[in-house]
């Protein structure tokens, strides 16, 4: 009788722990097929030129204010912040993401990273909890490569702490992409 008894009390356990996992992978759904439908498939020359991140590092958008500029990238707010502070670091060559990169890359990932993290400095950002990286493929909502610089970690909501959770398969920090490039992994 006693065995009956574990047995119904440990099926009792598999479907409570069985049923936390539904709103896990439920959330992971949404993510999928919202990031999939933003993304469209490999850009053609019409649409590089129609590129809205292209068009902000050249500076032919006007509505985006350049917060910093050099000869390789840009650093502009987010207009769709996920905390008080969201900044993305954008190039001025069109890469459609991290997945575009090669070993080639590793200075401009370097250096794209090292400049975020001098311009949150230069706002008074503290870096132990801020947010510094990429998001995967399918997992971008526009397809040209951009950094994420994000802080505090605690003003963002949930959907957005998932969004932004590294480490992860949609979401890389900026260290995790230098290293994938320098094991020539990340192609």
């Amino acid at each position: 009788m006693s065995n009956n008894t574990s047995n119904s009390c440990s099926k009792k356990y598999m479907k409570k722990r069985y049923l936390f996992l539904f709103p896990l992978f439920g959330l992971l759904l949404i993510l999928i097929v919202k990031y999939s439908t933003e993304t469209g498939n490999e850009l053609d020359a019409q649409s590089l030129s129609e590129c809205l991140f292209c068009k902000i590092a050249k500076g032919t958008f006007s509505t985006t204010k350049l917060e910093f500029e050099d000869e390789e990238f840009v650093i502009f707010k987010d207009k769709n912040p996920a905390a008080k502070i969201h900044y993305l670091a954008v190039p001025k060559q069109h890469y459609d993401s991290i997945k575009a990169l090669n070993k080639s890359h590793i200075g401009l990932i370097e250096r794209m990273q090292n400049g975020m993290i001098n311009f949150l400095k230069s706002k008074d950002v503290d870096l132990s909890v801020a947010v510094i990286g990429y998001h995967v493929p399918p997992f971008i909502s526009q397809k040209h490569l951009h950094l994420h610089g994000i802080s505090p970690v605690s003003e963002m909501s949930v959907s957005n702490r998932i969004s932004f959770f590294m480490p992860s398969f949609w979401f890389k920090s900026s260290q995790d992409v230098l290293r994938s490039l320098q094991r020539s992994d990340l192609k």
